[in-house]
């Protein structure tokens, strides 16, 4: 499994921009299957931890709480964490596999790139949560209900913050480009648009609780949002006429 990983990552960075036959078809491993299977593992774990835990405490609950939380659910909480660790490996090919896509369509403005930041991050931040909180899973290890409940917070701030902040950026720069460029429906695109400032805003919940409800927002309607537009973003560019400069001009303007 791990080797398949591997290939599709190799595959999904191949450099394609200096081949002779611009229109030919993309490379790469395809988006759609990516993203669906992303928010799939996503979907999974939660459903996993709330049908094995009933509920997580507030991230902000005592030690006490939090540390009697996940002494009660070894086990649930391990799958869900492996399930989370393994959402984060399609959304980094993913990521790679996007931004390879954009270059390919002509895209020569920052989205891109912004986009390929903050996707990587968002895979970093959201296996780095999941080992984190497959630790948890130990307890007893840990000594003392105020280490559970530090490291339960960290985590928090790994998937939820960090996460739906780098998840904004990946969505942002996938949207602007394809808003301007017309590569998906303008509603789409705009809807991106509000995704990705949600996204961005989110990271006011480390001070203002009530703002965490932006984070399942980000989470899942992101998710929609990528399989959607995973679905729909060109392979290539039409060929147009040599004498119309509009399309170039757009994506390089």
């Amino acid at each position: 499994m791990t080797e398949s990983f591997t290939l599709c990552i190799i595959i999904a960075m191949t450099d394609y921009s200096h081949s002779p036959r611009p229109h030919r078809r993309a490379g790469g491993p395809p988006l759609g299957p990516l993203a669906i299977v992303t928010l799939a593992l996503t979907v999974a774990g939660i459903v996993t931890l709330i049908a094995g835990t009933g509920s997580a405490p507030a991230p902000f609950a005592s030690p006490a709480e939090v540390a009697a939380w996940y002494a009660a659910h070894p086990t649930a909480i391990r799958i869900g964490a492996l399930l989370q660790f393994g959402s984060a490996v399609p959304l980094g090919i993913l990521t790679a596999s996007v931004y390879a896509r954009q270059l390919r369509l002509g895209v020569r403005v920052p989205g891109p790139v912004i986009g390929l930041f903050g996707g990587i991050a968002a895979s970093i931040a959201l296996a780095t949560s999941a080992l984190v909180t497959w630790t948890l899973s130990f307890p007893d290890a840990l000594g003392s209900p105020d280490a559970v409940a530090l490291l339960a917070r960290f985590s928090f701030g790994l998937g939820g913050v960090a996460y739906a902040t780098g998840l904004g950026l990946l969505i942002a720069g996938i949207a602007v480009p394809a808003l301007i460029l017309r590569f998906v429906p303008r509603w789409l695109a705009i809807l991106g648009l509000v995704l990705g400032v949600a996204g961005e805003l989110s990271f006011l919940s480390l001070a203002l609780e009530p703002l965490q409800a932006l984070l399942p927002i980000v989470r899942f309607g992101g998710g929609v949002w990528l399989i959607a537009v995973a679905l729909l973003l060109p392979r290539s560019r039409p060929r147009r006429d040599p004498s119309d400069p509009r399309v170039e001009h757009r994506a390089e303007g």
